[in-house]
């Protein structure tokens, strides 16, 4: 079966297999976004990336969050069960400004239990990254994991 020429395919893909020019990249535009660089020119030269390279990955390297277009969101949790874990999850989930509309928990089972959150994030205060990044950094989760996103 032939492929429309027209369809882009989209891959999910971790940070750390990318190519340092679509990580500096990344970096640049950012810089720009956030007014951290005047021009791509200063932006390039900050993050010590050519021009060429530049604008010939801007338009193909998107953080996660900007291509969520639904603004929800699924994270599973493996946890310790002790008194409070879940109300110190929920706390700074909500915290980040993320809206919660679904709680599954799991019965604990050898003191570890299953917690899926179903998460509007369409008025979140901070980045996806860093709200998985603070929830990483509990000591009682044990992992943690986006399930997926969307409506």
């Amino acid at each position: 079966m032939k492929q429309d020429k027209s369809y882009k395919k989209f891959f999910l893909v971790r940070e750390d297999v990318l190519p340092e020019a679509m990580k500096k990249t990344l970096d640049a535009k950012e810089m720009i976004e956030r007014g951290r660089a005047e021009s791509v020119w200063d932006a390039v030269q900050k993050v010590d990336l050519s021009r060429s390279a530049f604008y010939k990955y801007r338009d193909t390297v998107f953080p996660f969050h900007t291509v969520v277009k639904e603004r929800i969101i699924t994270l599973f949790f493996h946890l310790e069960d002790r008194s409070g874990t879940l109300s110190e999850l929920l706390s700074i989930v909500a915290s980040s400004g993320c809206n919660v509309l679904t709680i599954h928990q799991t019965i604990p089972l050898m003191g570890r239990a299953n917690v899926t959150l179903s998460l509007n994030v369409a008025d979140m205060a901070v980045e996806i990254d860093d709200l998985l990044t603070s929830l990483r950094k509990l000591e009682f989760i044990d992992k943690v994991e986006v399930l997926g996103s969307g409506a």
